[in-house]
């Protein structure tokens, strides 16, 4: 019988594929033992440099029992009776091939050809930085050594840590010439100021206040006012100042009393602030200066952050009462609340053990009221995310750090003065969100919480590496549109459980214009 033509096709076409899917066994298997000979140069070369490279959050931390550095925060650690540091955090143990290979990578990342923020920084003597911490260097030592944090000079604890910006950032500086520090390169210092993209004052204005901002004996001045004079002096006599009046330079002035004999002088320098509440606009203003977080001051909440059910208390306030300027509302808050049920609204101070306790209450409540006091910020907003309680901003002229990049709407909650006033409004606006949509702001609110946080080493995308962020964007100017979506998103989920609640829409939004 003589074959039809597609029977004649059939059998070369079966031969073809018998051909092919030989070639392919043949390939995968030849890929399976390059693979098993490969893997880990293939992960220590290749992923885990592009991790870094890309700016990752992945962070590997020394074991404790190394030789290299550790995490340092004084913020989350036992402390002396007279507020000194003592102890260190002890970090996780990371003792793999693979994170060796990582951190000698990242020793070399942070080189000054590369698209990061290169910052020049004054050898100021001691008396402006670590001086005012005790330090004194051995012979012409200008800087301590921080190559091994046990040899850092640790930062008064209590109060004084929440305006301690200065030496997280000054420490950041002087690790990023020391090879045996891993931290992020998102900023590093140069020797030449022409190289510089911003130039770096290191005084430590807020401790020069709170230390010594009174005269001593039969002093006329204090230390704090010599040390400004000095500064300006210094300052306004330099060809790196002069070269573009100083706009520039970064100089730091976290506590609100800070520089504050001296700051009309320095005007055209790039502030990093806690608030404009005490700035004259022609001195500080969003458009050129940067506005930080506080340190703070409770225990920072990781796993066992409690979930709804587990915050009994609905709204949490605790602290001064009777303020100055704008922190009138504080007052009248409280004859509003402090009978309400599940409310705690009371008296507060450091004393007592009255740091533990609010970091206890806060991480038992679902709310934490962020009110104006002497000034339109206060460190309570970061004590509220570190505890991951819901932050509730009644503050009409606060600025907030990283706006830029992060939408506070998300879990935040904003209230104007003049509602929050009105009877009921603001119980009945908190009682309205469920558990759904607290969870949600909950969840993001774990998530951001890094953003806030002060230690050393710094960490990728921590506080110090986030300011770092917001200098490079703002002297490149490229945050103005987000910065914008954000402030207008603020009052949008008020705006609509507050319609919900029966307030008018109209009546609401006449409040916000």
């Amino acid at each position: 019988m003589i074959p039809s033509m597609s029977e004649k096709g059939m059998k070369p076409s079966r031969y073809l594929l018998c051909l092919i899917t030989m070639s392919m066994s043949l390939l995968i298997l030849s890929s399976v033992f390059l693979l098993q000979s490969t893997t880990t140069s293939l992960l220590t070369g290749s992923v885990f440099k592009q991790i870094h490279i890309n700016n990752s959050t992945l962070y590997f931390r020394p074991n404790s029992n190394s030789n290299s550095n550790e995490n340092f925060n004084p913020g989350s650690v036992a402390s002396t009776s007279n507020g000194n540091v003592q102890d260190l955090i002890t970090p996780d143990s990371i003792t793999s091939k693979e994170v060796r290979d990582f951190r000698e990578e990242r020793r070399t990342v942070c080189d000054t050809n590369e698209d990061i923020l290169k910052i020049f920084m004054y050898d100021l003597p001691s008396e402006f930085h670590f001086g005012l911490l005790g330090w004194n260097g051995e012979g012409d030592q200008m800087w301590p050594d921080v190559s091994n944090v046990s040899r850092v000079p640790p930062y008064p604890g209590g109060l004084n840590l929440q305006h301690s910006i200065e030496y997280w950032l000054t420490l950041d500086l002087l690790a990023s010439n020391t090879p045996s520090v891993v931290r992020p390169c998102s900023a590093i210092r140069v020797e030449n100021a022409s190289q510089a993209d911003v130039i770096f004052v290191p005084f430590f204005s807020s401790l020069s206040y709170n230390r010594h901002s009174k005269p001593q004996g039969r002093e006329r001045k204090s230390i704090n006012r010599m040390l400004q004079e000095k500064l300006v002096e210094f300052l306004t006599s330099r060809d790196e100042w002069k070269r573009q009046d100083g706009k520039d330079h970064i100089i730091l002035a976290h506590h609100p009393n800070s520089m504050l004999d001296v700051r009309k002088n320095l005007g055209s320098a790039m502030f990093v602030l806690a608030d404009f509440g005490r700035y004259p606009t022609k001195v500080a203003n969003i458009e050129k200066d940067i506005i930080a977080p506080y340190k703070h001051v409770v225990r920072t909440i990781n796993e066992d952050s409690a979930d709804f059910d587990g915050r009994p208390i609905l709204i949490y306030f605790q602290g001064a009462i009777y303020r100055k300027d704008g922190g009138f509302i504080r007052q009248e808050l409280y004859y509003l609340l402090k009978d309400e049920k599940d409310v705690h609204f009371t008296f507060g101070s450091v004393r007592g053990n009255g740091i533990n306790k609010a970091g206890q209450g806060m991480a038992s409540s679902k709310f934490c009221l962020n009110i104006a006091g002497d000034t339109p910020s206060s460190n309570r907003l970061f004590d509220a995310i570190a505890s991951h309680c819901v932050p509730v901003i009644i503050s009409d002229e606060i600025e907030l750090p990283f706006e830029d990049v992060l939408d506070y709407s998300e879990f935040c909650i904003f209230i104007r003065a003049s509602d929050a006033i009105k009877e009921g409004f603001l119980l009945k606006l908190l009682q309205g969100i469920k558990r759904d949509k607290w969870t949600k702001m909950w969840d993001k609110l774990k998530k951001v919480a890094h953003h806030f946080e002060y230690q050393y080493p710094s960490q990728p995308e921590d506080a110090v590496d986030m300011i770092w962020g917001a200098i490079s964007h703002r002297i490149s100017s490229i945050s103005s549109v987000p910065f914008r979506l954000h402030r207008e998103n603020r009052f949008r989920l008020t705006e609509g459980i507050a319609k919900i609640n029966g307030l008018k829409k109209e009546e609401f939004l006449s409040h916000n214009r």
